[in-house]
């Protein structure tokens, strides 16, 4: 496998949530990249001199500086976000805005979180906008397109300022229990095992890579 070019410049967006927070760290420790543009509606708690933040409105996006690479890390929930509608707009239309602003800004790779069981066929609305947006961005062109399918994330949101959930209370640690007898795809995974197989990955890939929930475990070994 070929070693990540040296002085890159990473597209980020979604730097404030589990797996985008993650992946902000990880990039500003890595002596390969040289500069971060972090996209965000909002300012960051976090400065750094690698590390530039680029307060935006995602359904009107100004020409992005040039990048060699991009993360898509973008989401929200139904509940949060008010109506199935106003979840697609970030789930699939924020995350494909940015697609394609990036790739006028040069990049060529690209990493997206996803999740697990997207399908764009599928029955259920949040697996079928997944799926949705995984379709579109197969279409773009990247030479490099990496898709993370995490299954249950094994970290609290209120870690983040937000408030606990009722459902994560009750499903983390059953999914921590049940998880060796879980088929691969079902495993639940750390946010920062998802980062970490990301990071590891869009760099030196070549066409459409698809990692499921038990390769990014087994790709992040070593983020407990």
């Amino acid at each position: 496998m070929k070693k990540p070019e040296k002085n890159r410049v990473v597209l980020l967006a979604g730097a404030t949530g589990l797996v985008g927070g993650q992946l902000l760290q990880l990039l500003l420790n890595d002596p390969g990249v040289s500069c971060i543009h972090a996209l965000s509606r909002k300012p960051l708690s976090i400065s750094h001199p690698k590390l530039q933040v680029h307060i935006v409105d995602f359904t009107s996006l100004p020409l992005l500086p040039d990048a060699d690479e991009a993360y898509l890390a973008l989401g929200t929930t139904i509940k949060v976000a008010g109506s199935k509608e106003a979840f697609r707009a970030v789930d699939y239309g924020a995350n494909l805005a940015v697609a394609r602003a990036a790739i006028l800004a040069g990049v060529s790779r690209m990493g997206l979180v996803s999740a697990g069981m997207a399908n764009a066929k599928s029955s259920m609305f949040y697996t079928r906008v997944k799926g949705e947006l995984e379709n579109a961005l197969r279409t773009l062109p990247l030479t490099t397109l990496v898709i993370a399918q995490p299954s249950l994330l094994l970290d609290y949101r209120s870690g983040l300022g937000q408030p606990l959930r009722l459902g994560e209370i009750i499903s983390i640690p059953l999914a921590r229990l049940f998880s060796p007898v879980l088929p691969g795809t079902y495993k639940p995974v750390r946010a920062q095992a998802v980062a970490r197989a990301l990071m590891q990955t869009v760099p030196v890939s070549k066409g459409v890579v698809v990692l499921p929930s038990d390769q990014l475990i087994k790709l992040g070994a070593g983020s407990e």
